[in-house]
């Protein structure tokens, strides 16, 4: 069994988001005992999606070229990563009121016609089974223009993102109103969440 560990903040150390992520999986390790497969974005970027790969990510396998394989590669890897997850971890923070731009890199190359869904009569379908997946979310104002903050596309399209691969089971945690000195309103009450959403991974996996 495995724990998947993707961070996308650049600000290395100084990131809140890294910080709960990384207190997350701590625990997660110590429960379970699982091992850790880490997925550092921000400091290694999947590549960006180029016209080779829209071409062989939309060809059958039986008519792929070996040069078609090769653009797959690394899209193969990190689908591979997610699949052998018992548990997912997610860190990252808001940028302009979404994902990071390597969040984003990351999904293009994970979310695949024939790999990791599949197109039905009912729409698609996700070929993946579902796990666990918590989402760790900074922002450096508040969320919710209902409330006076910013609005919030990211929580939308992740959730999205996960449910077209069959993964549902999908908890976020919030940090908002961040500042550069490392304060952020909620902390407190985002570390119990945080805590109360690994004893029910540790439960589930278990069961």
């Amino acid at each position: 069994m495995n724990i998947l560990h993707i961070s996308a903040s650049p600000r290395g150390a100084d990131s809140l988001s890294r910080k709960l992520g990384g207190m997350c999986v701590d625990r997660l390790k110590l429960e379970t005992g699982n091992e850790l497969c880490r997925r550092d974005l921000a400091f290694d970027s999947p590549p960006f999606p180029d016209a080779s790969f829209a071409e062989a990510s939309l060809l059958p396998p039986s008519e792929r070229t070996p040069a078609h394989e090769l653009c797959l590669q690394e899209s193969e890897v990190l689908i591979g990563e997610l699949a052998a997850a018992t548990t997912v971890v997610i860190d990252m923070p808001v940028h302009n009121f979404t994902v990071p731009a390597v969040f984003k890199a990351w999904v293009d190359g994970v979310v695949r016609p024939g790999r990791t869904f599949a197109h039905t009569d009912q729409g698609k379908e996700g070929l993946l089974a579902d796990r666990p997946t918590t989402v760790i979310v900074a922002s450096g104002g508040s969320l919710g223009a209902d409330l006076g903050g910013q609005p919030d596309f990211l929580t939308p399209y992740v959730r999205q993102i996960f449910k077209t691969i069959g993964i549902v089971d999908v908890a976020f945690i919030y940090l908002q109103n961040s500042l550069r000195n490392g304060d952020a309103s909620g902390e407190p009450s985002a570390i119990e969440l945080l805590n109360h959403r690994v004893d029910a991974i540790v439960a589930s996996l278990s069961s």
